[in-house]
């Protein structure tokens, strides 16, 4: 049966990692995000790399209606959810003293709220078909966070920690939940932020992308609940 694999931050990273090995998987892939441009660049290499088909769908999942209808929006053209991973997210660099309440609420908002309400819509589709599984990216930062990472390092705990709750509530429902903790990645993120950081200390986004779609299998179903870390330190 081709699985429904839908992904946000799926136009870059490990998210477009991710959606690209679902593609060769021969899955259908739905990415999520604020840019029609991006989307449709990244749905190119989706479908080339072998998707049963890729929808994109442009939202922004701060906003519950807009999270709800694109949800819906990716229901009604494929019928469920068997995979959500949500791997949007950003990682403003600044020490504690001088993060500002901008910088703040924007870690808030897309790492926590978006999240939250992103998974909250697909929950009920999931519930009706009998079950899927959720594997949200998280970070090393989140047990380790080093200067200027205060609010990024907390706002993955929290995803770690919503994680467990989710893979309780869910467990009745054959719904799974698992975070990916990855260290030093291999993205244009990462190169934005540490410009000269060692690349034999990182790992790439295809090897995230591997333990991701490793998750999604049924071998990993008693470890619901989990955070796995990847990383060479």
């Amino acid at each position: 049966m081709t699985r429904v694999a839908m992904v946000t931050g799926g136009t870059s990273g490990i998210g477009l990692a991710t959606a690209l090995r679902q593609g060769a998987l021969g899955h259908q892939v739905v990415i999520f995000g604020r840019s029609n441009e991006r989307l449709e660049q990244a749905a190119a290499e989706i479908r080339a790399a072998g998707a049963a088909g890729c929808q994109t769908v442009v939202a922004d999942f701060r906003y519950p209606q807009q999270a709800v209808q694109a949800v819906r929006s990716a229901v009604q053209a494929q019928g469920r959810c068997d995979l959500l991973v949500n791997a949007a997210a950003v990682a403003p660099l600044a020490a504690f003293e001088q993060t500002t309440a901008e910088a703040f609420d924007e870690v808030v908002n897309v790492n926590i709220r978006s999240i939250y309400l992103g998974t909250q819509a697909v929950w009920p589709v999931m519930r009706a078909s009998g079950g899927g599984v959720i594997v949200s990216v998280s970070s090393l930062a989140a047990v380790s966070p080093f200067t200027g990472f205060s609010a990024y390092g907390a706002s993955k705990a929290w995803l770690d920690i919503v994680t467990k709750a989710w893979a309780d509530e869910g467990r009745a429902h054959g719904i799974r939940a698992y975070s990916v903790r990855p260290g030093a990645v291999a993205t244009p993120m990462l190169a934005g932020l540490f410009p000269d950081f060692p690349a034999e200390q990182t790992v790439s986004a295809d090897e995230v992308a591997d333990v991701i779609c490793q998750l999604a299998l049924p071998p990993w179903r008693f470890s619901s609940g989990e955070a796995f870390t990847v990383s060479r330190q």
